[in-house]
């Protein structure tokens, strides 16, 4: 029975993609069978198109995914950065999706405020704006006036968002497991660990909680940084399916005219937003990834207001380092020390060749680096860079996909406000300090000495283990003949080595 409803599902889906002409962009996907679209076109030869449809591919899937609902939604912005799934082409157009849809009525807002904050909406509120500002696939924003007569903006999940959600997703993972089960290239993009990134992020976006918290947390690392801000959470007013913030006025990035009218300084506003997103992808590892001009605000000062910290990035140290070193390296054409970088994180099989590699990225870079200085795009070079994942045996890294649409669309913000802006000029001082602050011999010793009383406190847990696993007796049931190879020991010396060589660096740093 499962399967049927899965299998209706399906049906569904190639009506929805039938009406926008949007099933031939299945036949750019590698992944799709080539008689896929020809039998879904079989099965829905009697939907008529609509009028008026783009001409890309990628475009007319887009209104396609924005028609079925907000998983679907949330599917195509994922695949949007992924074009060494579905092509760059089809990735491109994915980028114009929409996140809107119809609001829905003020009372069901009025339930949910009133179930989730207790009381009467009028015990919250001195005022509440019955229409919304905005509509989107997860909820939608009403401006009002706090008990405490403080302008907020009010964000209300849409009535019975999570089933939809969990329907939906239940298809795309049969989907996935179907693919990855019968084709090699599926199991090589990880087609199942997408759907779980899609669900991971959706299921967050749906506890406003959490959102609000991550506002939180990116207001802290960024508090002292002129020119640039956060709205302040009303945790009094938030809970699961509420979160209420801080109004913000001011007017939209996306409205150049209107800045300029203003007298706003374009070209530092452009500036202002590539550097605040390198700042925090690599500082703090935490950045806002949906960076579409509608998300920042540029207030009567000047000050830019970030919102909607639904889609959220995080990036390890490790990963920082490989993004800093490889955009420095590049920077600096060094293209062994770029492809060095991606062994030396594990990204490409040891068995691959560094200097074919090196090759490949001087084949890549070569003809971007060499554009005009104010046309060379960071983004486009790591989107370039991640497209030659399938010649070398690459598995796809989804936090660092991410963190290239975001640099994307950070560069566009960047060009739309001052079209001739130098990407390089404005991001090598942050990379550069990045580099200086944790790369650097000096700052890998502190680093060292920072971690050595972790160190120091694991040490007798590990000797323990040590001596515990040279105790250990094998047993008559034992398979000796299909049992692998003990690796070898580690004598206790490079523990005491260890723990001596510490303690003098300590020594030293204290004189």
């Amino acid at each position: 029975m499962r399967t049927i409803g899965y299998l209706f599902q399906l049906y569904m889906m190639a009506v929805g993609l039938r009406r926008f002409g949007a099933i031939r962009a299945l036949a750019g996907i590698d992944l799709v069978p080539a008689w896929a679209p020809r039998l879904l076109r079989l099965f829905t030869f009697y939907v008529p198109h609509r009028f008026g449809l783009p001409k890309s591919d990628g475009e007319r899937l887009a209104l396609a995914l924005a028609s079925m609902g907000p998983a679907y939604i949330k599917l195509g912005q994922t695949l949007a950065t992924r074009p060494d799934l579905v092509g760059r082409p089809l990735a491109e157009g994915l980028t114009t999706l929409q996140d809107r849809l119809p609001p829905f009525k003020f009372a069901k807002a009025r339930a949910t405020i009133e179930a989730e904050l207790g009381g009467k909406l009028e015990d919250h509120f001195l005022s509440f704006g019955e229409v919304p500002v905005a509509a989107a696939s997860i909820a939608q924003v009403h401006k009002a006036v706090t008990e405490k007569g403080v302008p907020v903006a009010v964000k209300v999940l849409r009535p019975d968002i999570e089933a939809r959600f969990v329907r939906d997703l239940k298809l795309f993972d049969w989907l996935a497991g179907i693919a990855e089960r019968n084709v090699k290239e599926a199991r090589r993009l990880r087609l199942t660990k997408i759907v779980d990134k899609v669900k991971e992020t959706s299921l967050r976006e749906m506890d406003l909680r959490l959102e609000a918290a991550a506002a939180a947390e990116l207001a802290e690392n960024m508090r002292g940084e002129s020119g640039y801000r956060l709205p302040h959470i009303e945790w009094d007013h938030t809970a699961r399916r509420v979160m209420t913030l801080e109004w913000i006025d001011g007017v939209r990035l996306a409205d150049r005219g209107a800045l300029e009218a203003a007298g706003h300084d374009l070209e530092a506003l452009g500036k202002k937003v590539v550097q605040v997103f390198l700042t925090q992808a690599l500082r703090d590892g935490f950045f806002h990834a949906d960076l579409h001009q509608g998300n920042l605000i540029v207030e009567l000062d000047g000050t830019i207001a970030a919102i909607d910290f639904g889609i959220m990035g995080r990036l390890s140290k490790r990963e920082r380092q490989f993004l800093a070193e490889i955009l420095y390296g590049f920077i600096r054409r060094d293209y062994i020390r770029v492809a060095q970088v991606h062994f030396d994180a594990g990204y490409v099989p040891k068995n691959q060749s560094l200097e074919e590699f090196a090759q490949a990225l001087r084949a890549i870079a070569d003809p971007i680096m060499d554009l005009p200085v104010e046309e060379i795009s960071a983004g486009q070079l790591l989107a370039q860079l991640f497209a030659t994942t399938e010649r070398f045996s690459m598995q796809t890294q989804p936090q660092l996909l991410l963190l290239q649409r975001t640099m994307v669309m950070a560069e566009g913000m960047a060009l739309h406000l001052y079209p001739t802006a130098n990407m390089w000029q404005i991001s090598e001082p942050v990379i550069e300090s990045w580099i200086r602050a944790n790369l650097s011999p000096e700052a890998r010793l502190a680093d060292m000495v920072a971690n050595l009383p972790r160190f120091l406190e694991r040490l007798p847990h590990r000797i323990e283990k040590w001596l515990s696993e040279e105790d250990e007796e094998p047993t008559e049931d034992d398979d000796w003949e299909a049992a692998p190879a003990p690796a070898p020991k580690v004598g206790l010396w490079p523990f005491a080595l260890g723990l001596i060589t510490g303690a003098a660096i300590l020594k030293i740093l204290m004189l």
